[in-house]
């Protein structure tokens, strides 16, 4: 797995780590989310979690389901649902091939960050996934014990 590089204008939110761990992750996707202004006012807050969320197809959009992105404090009576489901921004042909790839192919969409970009909008990094077997999650562990146990190794000898 390459190692992704730093953008400074870039300010991640929310990170899905376990979806690297349970998926393999295919093509990558940014979206964007049709958001409430007090769901941006608690983002911007950095309140946010998408470790349980997940993607979905229906009615010809794309859907951003059970993310939680908390209510925020000074806006009493304005507020939003916490876990209500966002819209995902797409072209169409990107959300055709999503679509596709779900039903035809058995593959999933996963969430993997959320993150404002240099602009200060709100985007989601999604991808299309194929869940691991257990024998994979096996041999994934043991490669990333085998690079720290290596990495130890060589910053021990000089």
């Amino acid at each position: 797995m390459a190692k992704e590089k730093k953008d400074p204008n870039r300010k991640v939110i929310a990170d899905n780590r376990k979806a690297r761990f349970e998926f393999e992750i295919g093509e990558v996707f940014e979206a964007g989310l049709q958001l409430v202004g007090t769901e941006v006012k608690s983002l911007r807050a950095n309140k946010a979690a998408i470790g349980e969320a997940y993607v979905s197809p229906e009615n010809g959009e794309i859907w951003l389901i059970n993310s939680h992105i908390p209510e925020y404090l000074q806006a009493n009576r304005f507020n939003h649902e916490p876990r209500r489901h966002r819209k995902l921004l797409l072209h169409r042909r990107q959300m055709d091939q999503l679509m596709h790839a779900v039903q035809r192919d058995g593959m999933t969409v996963v969430p993997l960050k959320l993150y404002f970009n240099e602009r200060g909008v709100a985007k989601l990094e999604i991808a299309l996934a194929r869940g691991k077997k257990l024998h994979d999650k096996r041999e994934t562990e043991k490669k990333r014990d085998w690079q720290r146990e290596k990495a130890r190794l060589m910053r021990d000898r000089g």
